[in-house]
């Protein structure tokens, strides 16, 4: 069996973990460019000065995106190169490069797919409060608005925010993320509730300045369960224990960032001082917050096993790991877009899922990593089994096209289809790039 007839095969990638470039151009400062700054923050200290050179290599990258039979590309904008203060006069030039960007992906027949906040906050706005101010979301609200108007006609498919999980936690609450903060429980429920009131009225803006077929979506991650076998008792129990808000990882819940914008509420979640904060919220807020969106995106890498109880089986010893040290758990891509349609009962559409590898070039010249092509092929059989169970799966995305900068961790983790060799920026597809161009053009016919 295939997928289905209109499945969106493509990869992801994001602004400042690609693009390079961090002062040309009129850009303005994040607040990634200046935590990279800080001393022992990421590793071997990396910055995002350079990355993978793509604001230099869009003809390039788009053409091995056409090689690879890619038929959507999600990427993010960089705030602050189109508004360097995060508010204000445009930044022509950036709009240029991302002009150059969209036009070249639509003469090859690719679907630009924009995330307009992928964690590079303009520095400018980061001083004035940032997540924690409410000034923010109006800013939020105006950017959205201008890239919205910007690209009407030639971009139609928008999320406003990449996991909103990652930056509030990583961000503000455990402090090994920009902007580097470990907030108490008030400060950090600040940043996740104004998120989510950007992020409402972001979807107004991009609807009222979008033509009427605009699509908008999510891109969520989080705890995920799956079942050892395919019972209605144990299904049950992982899809209870997959939506439960706890431990240290509570910030890392799908429902703590869906349920309010889907239900308009927030969910159970038993962490000492989150009842209050919620209980704080005025009505009005759920206005604007709570708005319709298309599609829900996930960003799946791994997922836990669980038992009848719903409690988490412990990983034996010697269990199959990426290079990043994250589980090999296919079985989550059957489960979990399941688990979360029956919730919200929306399309869903895997925005990232892939593997970091110790890729490197072989005596050869190419970049051999069969283990990105045994993980993908896992995955994809088990994304297939979803899609056989009735779930209505639009696309699957490729984290990542390019290797990056990967946040904390620097240059030393590699996901991408294409390997960078970062002293001379020179492109070489890896055997899983050929590999996922064949299941593209098939799609995905040999799984």
């Amino acid at each position: 069996m295939t997928f289905p007839k209109d499945f969106i095969w493509g990869a992801a990638s994001s602004s400042f973990q690609t693009e390079g470039a961090f002062n040309e151009d009129g850009k303005g400062r994040s607040v990634w460019d200046d935590f990279c700054r800080l001393q022992g923050v990421i590793t071997n200290n990396g910055t995002g000065d350079i990355a993978c050179d793509a604001y230099h290599h869009v003809d390039e990258d788009v053409s091995l995106m056409k090689q690879l039979n890619l038929k959507a590309y999600r990427f993010s904008l960089s705030w602050p190169r189109i508004l360097p203060q995060g508010r204000g006069s445009v930044n022509k030039k950036g709009f240029d490069f991302y002009d150059a960007l969209v036009d070249k992906l639509l003469e090859n027949g690719i679907e630009p797919i924009i995330t307009l906040y992928h964690w590079d906050m303009p520095s400018a706005m980061h001083r004035q409060g940032g997540w924690l101010s409410r000034d923010t979301i109006y800013a939020f609200e105006e950017y959205s608005a201008t890239v919205a108007h910007h690209f009407a006609g030639r971009v139609n498919t928008y999320i406003p925010l990449n996991e909103q999980q990652c930056f509030v936690c990583l961000g503000f609450e455990r402090g090994i993320h920009a902007p580097g903060l470990r907030l108490p429980i008030e400060g950090v429920f600040s940043c996740l509730h104004n998120s989510l009131l950007a992020q409402g009225l972001s979807i107004k803006a991009l609807r009222e300045n979008s033509p009427v077929s605009v699509k908008i979506g999510s891109a969520s991650t989080g705890r995920l369960c799956y079942p050892c076998d395919d019972t209605p008792m144990l299904c049950a129990a992982a899809e209870k224990s997959t939506f439960v808000i706890t431990g240290d990882d509570w910030l890392f819940s799908h429902n703590l960032f869906l349920d309010p914008l889907i239900l308009g509420r927030y969910p159970e979640c038993d962490i000492r001082g989150f009842k209050e904060c919620a209980a704080s919220v005025p009505d009005e807020d759920w206005k604007i917050i709570r708005q319709p969106i298309d599609f829900i995106g996930l960003n799946i890498y791994n997922g836990r096993l669980v038992d009848e109880n719903g409690e988490e089986i412990e990983k034996y010893q010697g269990f199959p790991r990426t290079a990043m040290k994250w589980p090999v758990t296919p079985e989550v891509l059957r489960f979990g877009p399941r688990f979360i349609y029956n919730r919200y009962r929306l399309p869903v559409m895997i925005t990232e899922n892939g593997q970091s590898c110790n890729d490197r070039i072989f005596l050869d010249g190419q970049v051999h990593d069969p283990d990105r092509i045994d993980f993908l092929h896992r995955y994809l059989i088990a994304l297939r089994k979803a899609c056989d169970d009735g779930v209505p799966i639009t696309g699957y995305l490729h984290w990542c096209l390019t290797d990056n900068f990967e946040w904390h961790n620097g240059y030393d983790e590699r996901f991408g289809l294409i390997y960078i060799d970062y002293p001379t920026q020179r492109r070489i597809l890896k055997d899983s790039a050929h590999w996922f161009s064949k299941t593209v053009a098939s799609n995905g016919i040999h799984i």
